[in-house]
């Protein structure tokens, strides 16, 4: 049951008020779409305040080819991934940095542009990895795959249990943007994504993990992965030849509220286990209406969901990187031995990924 140790963050320099992505939205979306006012209270309703883009907000006023962006998406990657990793790994939760050498996996997480080399090759030319790293690239997985990634490095913790592996998520989701694309999903879009990458350090039981950190740390139990058939066109991307166009039901917090607490109770039922035995609910906060979902699906005070919220207030939804954001939050809380943690996202598929976990 392997241990995660430490989380890392980076985000870009540019950062943009709610305020002024609403103005900018505004002038885009007046063009054509009657009523803009009240459409534009989706841009007030998020809780958001800020985010953080690869670009500053005037290149988004401009035309790009889909190759432009994906060439940017390439270098925003490699920076903000190395980033994170060098905050996993000289992390002040840790009592001494981990050497690149002692990784033996990396879990590349990412949606939002292609990559071949994939992304973490590319790292590999930056950092000083071993050369003989086993590299896993996953790609598709949007929300959900920060909590995906670190159910994949647990399997493989599992069967190689003196490994230690990182899960990197990093997304640019700015960089898909359609400034044609004048539909609703778009203009939510516009109003929530944002761009960041997470990177997580997570180590198997045989291995020296103990030289790194003495105060209790999520021990992951069990992870379930579970998929809603036919909800193709629930979220994800249309590919046309101007790039990547945003997919976005509006019947996302109904699925959350009516599907995600069968999914959690039946998971927790195989343990003996009812939500109220959870005492740390770390979530991908999808929107402020995605966490008002987790609240009323699994009967959560307001106060299990202030990290979830706190991220998407100061960061937005940077998709696949955003649970690993709240994962960090909880790290550097002073969280009893004992306590029991479930880590959730949802994405594309309609999918959900969940992680129970005991701090330890």
């Amino acid at each position: 049951m392997p241990y995660i140790l430490s989380v890392g963050t980076g985000v870009p320099e540019n950062e943009i008020s709610q305020k002024d992505a609403m103005e900018f939205a505004r002038h885009l979306f007046s063009r054509s779409v009657d009523h803009i006012d009240r459409l534009l209270k989706v841009f007030h309703n998020g809780e958001i305040e800020k985010r953080h883009i690869a670009k500053d907000i005037k290149w988004y006023q401009s035309d790009h080819s889909f190759a432009e962006k994906n060439d940017a998406f390439i270098e925003a990657a490699v920076d903000l991934s190395t980033q994170a990793i060098k905050d996993c790994l000289h992390s002040p939760l840790l009592k001494k940095n981990v050497e690149y050498e002692d990784i033996d996996a990396i879990f590349m997480i990412c949606t939002t542009g292609l990559a071949t080399p994939s992304l973490e090759a590319r790292i590999m030319n930056v950092l000083p990895f071993s050369r003989h790293i086993k590299r896993i690239p996953i790609w598709g997985l949007g929300c959900a795959g920060g909590a995906a990634g670190l159910s994949r490095a647990y399997e493989y913790c599992r069967a190689f249990p003196s490994a230690k592996v990182l899960v990197v998520a990093v997304e640019l989701c700015s960089l898909t943007f359609q400034k044609d694309d004048l539909s609703k999903s778009n203009l939510i879009g516009t109003s929530l994504f944002a761009d960041g990458a997470a990177a997580a350090l997570v180590a198997g039981t045989e291995s020296d993990f103990k030289r790194f950190t003495s105060s209790p740390v999520p021990r992951v139990i069990d992870t379930k992965s579970t998929l809603l058939s036919d909800s193709l066109d629930v979220m994800g991307w249309d590919i046309k030849d101007e790039g990547l166009f945003v997919v976005f039901s509006k019947s996302i917090p109904a699925l959350v509220e009516n599907w995600l607490e069968p999914n959690v109770s039946g998971f927790l039922e195989e343990h003996q286990m009812t939500i109220r035995d959870i005492g740390q609910f770390i979530a991908h906060p999808g929107g402020k209406k995605v966490i008002l979902a987790y609240e009323k699906a699994l009967k959560l005070q307001p106060e299990k969901t202030v990290e979830s919220l706190n991220v998407l207030r100061e960061y937005g939804n940077m998709s696949s990187a955003s649970v690993l954001f709240v994962l960090k939050s909880f790290l550097n809380k002073n969280i009893r031995s004992g306590e029991y943690g479930i880590i959730t996202a949802l994405g594309p598929g309609f999918s959900s990924e969940l992680l129970l976990a005991r701090w330890e």
